[in-house]
């Protein structure tokens, strides 16, 4: 976890298009992006390459939260997303770039994940460790297959 940065990798049984509009519909990423204990309201998402994007996540147990944006940087629909993160906390100053790589495999997708330059006040370890239950939310959302009635 080197200039506190995260990498993370899974493998996912849906297809890499239905994680990427996970990733990229404002109704499905409010579901599974906030950690455990936090829930995400998207106030603004123009999902498209110089689009923008602003949310916040919202602590349960207080109702203190804290509001976020950035911008997209590249998109290829199945295969790619990065994109930057700003707080809007002055304590929490910088850019982070954030990159989502999707790989078709045998069983499914192959997600890969880094994100860097996090703030110094946050510790890398405890970005890691949200970043673990926002993926297994998001296995939640995306392997089961529900049929239309």
């Amino acid at each position: 976890m080197e200039n506190n940065s995260v990498s993370l990798h899974r493998v996912l049984t849906a297809t890499p298009e239905k994680i990427y509009r996970a990733f990229t519909d404002a109704g499905a990423i409010a579901s599974w992006l906030p950690p455990f204990g936090f829930y995400c309201t998207v106030q603004q998402m123009d999902v498209r390459e110089g689009g923008s994007f602003k949310m916040s996540f919202t602590n349960f147990t207080t109702g203190n939260s804290h509001s976020f944006g950035g911008e997209y940087l590249e998109l290829k629909p199945g295969e790619l997303i990065k994109y930057t993160d700003r707080f809007d906390d002055p304590s929490l100053p910088g850019e982070m770039p954030t990159t989502v790589w999707l790989k078709e495999v045998s069983v499914g997708t192959e997600i890969k994940i880094f994100q860097e330059n996090i703030p110094s006040v946050i510790p890398a370890e405890q970005c890691y460790l949200g970043w673990q239950e926002c993926l297994e939310k998001l296995k939640k959302l995306v392997e089961p297959n529900i049929p239309d009635m």
